[in-house]
């Protein structure tokens, strides 16, 4: 009798994406007893036009249907109110920006999914993410590693799950490109083979996202200053911008005082500060101006995949899901490592308290903390 590779019963997150359902069809290929849980986070307004969790339901069972898997729908939206909406809007009231989807991905969908998978009797879960996880044999640590697309890689969403919960995740399409994932959804007939990746927070969807802030944040108007002190405009609160905006900031034709005639006097204006003592929203002309632009930074509320901080040294890190790698110094701040700062080689563009700065070694995740101070200008 030829060996059997091991299988496992292993549960996984149906979102109704395109990239959990080839997840899926990947699993059972391998000969694994697969299970589909459909994970319901928001219901606050879920029949308005802007929430598809309907659909995504619909597309999810559509997919179990084709795979031939069960498939539960489970709501979890307590524990999302709880964990990770009621610190979106703390934050938000503090004047920081926040990055929901890594809190969900810590607290919902590898801690409350996880646990209930272990109910359901599975020994591992998967999802569609594209990340990888491999056992370091010399160290018998699990390591979080980036997905092998550049363009889709998803670890640092997921750099705050620890060895217990990589130690029981799968992530199937984390080897593959994203183009791969398409032709196999639609080689094997999957009703979502052509459906577009959800952009934007789950529980906002396409909504405006300053009006959804209005129902749970009051607004509290205050100046717009430049970086003369001079005053230009109002601000609707200054929870609804964030460092680097540049859209919806309605001072568009205001000239930088002194400014040449015919010269650089229509270049856009970015949010570069916030003075929450005096409710004060501070704006700068030109992508490049000193003041959106950081070499260090600190960070808190550090998590580390290994569950102990890295020796301090050089790594590269990122401040924002959509960038490159940056060449940096690590420092721990305190023995328990967990606040650091980092030295950049390069300026940093916007770096944004309440965001996550992610340090990587190589293709290795090792983990991050929430940015509290940028040292900009």
């Amino acid at each position: 009798m030829s060996e059997r590779l091991e299988t496992h019963r292993v549960v996984v997150g149906l979102s109704g994406g395109v990239d959990s359902a080839v997840s899926a069809w990947l699993l059972k290929q391998q000969g694994h007893e697969v299970v589909g849980i459909f994970m319901k986070n928001w219901e606050d307004d879920d029949d308005s036009e802007y929430c598809s969790s309907r659909q995504d339901w619909l597309d999810a069972a559509s997919v179990a249907d084709v795979l031939g898997i069960e498939i539960e729908h489970v709501n979890f939206a307590a524990e999302y109110k709880d964990r990770v909406f009621a610190e979106f809007l703390r934050e938000y009231q503090a004047g920081r920006t926040p990055n929901p989807d890594i809190l969900c991905n810590a607290e919902i969908k590898f801690k409350a999914f996880l646990d209930h998978a272990m109910r359901l009797g599975a020994e591992k879960i998967a999802t569609g993410h594209y990340a990888r996880v491999r056992r370091n044999p010399a160290t018998g640590r699990h390591e979080l590693l980036k997905g092998l697309d550049p363009n889709k890689d998803q670890s640092y969403f997921l750099h705050r799950l620890n060895q217990a919960q990589l130690a029981k995740t799968l992530f199937p399409v984390g080897e593959l490109h994203k183009t791969e994932v398409r032709r196999i959804a639609s080689e094997i007939g999957l009703p979502n083979a052509r459906k577009k990746d959800s952009t934007g927070i789950c529980f906002i969807g396409e909504r405006p996202f300053r009006a959804f802030l209005n129902r749970y944040i009051q607004s509290a108007p205050g100046p717009i200053e430049d970086d003369q002190g001079r005053t230009i405009g109002e601000h609707m609160g200054l929870s609804f911008y964030t460092l680097g905006q540049r859209q919806g900031l309605g001072i568009g034709g205001i000239k930088a005082r002194g400014a040449p005639r015919g010269g650089g006097e229509h270049a856009p204006w970015f949010v570069a500060r916030k003075d929450l003592a005096r409710n004060t929203l501070i704006v700068v002309q030109g992508h490049d101006h000193p003041w959106l632009l950081s070499k260090r930074l600190t960070a808190a509320d550090a998590s580390w995949c290994a569950g102990e901080p890295p020796a301090p040294g050089r790594y590269a890190a990122k401040t924002r899901y959509r960038q490159a790698d940056s060449a940096c110094a690590y420092a721990a701040s305190d023995e328990a490592g967990t606040r650091f700062s980092l030295s950049f080689d390069e300026p940093q563009w916007a770096v944004t308290p309440g965001q996550s700065a992610v340090l990587y070694d190589g293709e290795v995740c090792l983990g991050g903390g929430v940015i509290d101070g940028n040292g900009a200008g």
